[in-house]
């Protein structure tokens, strides 16, 4: 799965590359883009939109550019993917709905059962 051809088109026809990530990911926004003003002064967003390279998964735009697509910040990540603090981990993708999900201990998916432990769980019965 990949780039629709309206998205393709539309970014052929109006978009202008901005930048890349780590992934291989393209970022655009509107080249055509005119702030304008409205009753009340306000202007116009511009439209910004991302390219996925490969499957389209959201978990795998990082947090400098997240910010830019949802205009937390208007200026352009500059350094993306390059560690800011020693407590920040690397990207890990989204598992979910993959053989490599994390399954918990008692998970149906790895059987079902989980070590006992004290003062466990106990179930209501009627009477």
């Amino acid at each position: 799965m990949g780039v629709t051809l309206g998205t393709r088109l539309f970014t052929w026809l109006r978009g202008e590359l901005v930048g890349t990530d780590q992934f291989g990911n393209r970022y655009y926004r509107d080249k055509r883009h005119r702030p304008l003003k409205r009753g009340g002064g306000r202007e116009s967003r511009e439209r910004r939109w991302v390219i996925y390279n490969g499957e389209p998964e959201a978990s795998r735009v990082p947090p400098e550019w997240h910010g830019w697509l949802h205009y937390t910040f208007d200026e352009l990540p500059t350094g993306a993917g390059q560690k800011k603090y020693p407590w920040q981990k690397e990207y890990v993708p989204n598992l979910t709905g993959t053989p490599d999900a994390y399954r918990p201990p008692g998970s149906v998916l790895r059987g079902g059962h989980r070590a006992r432990a004290a003062g466990d769980y106990q179930p209501w019965t009627p009477e």
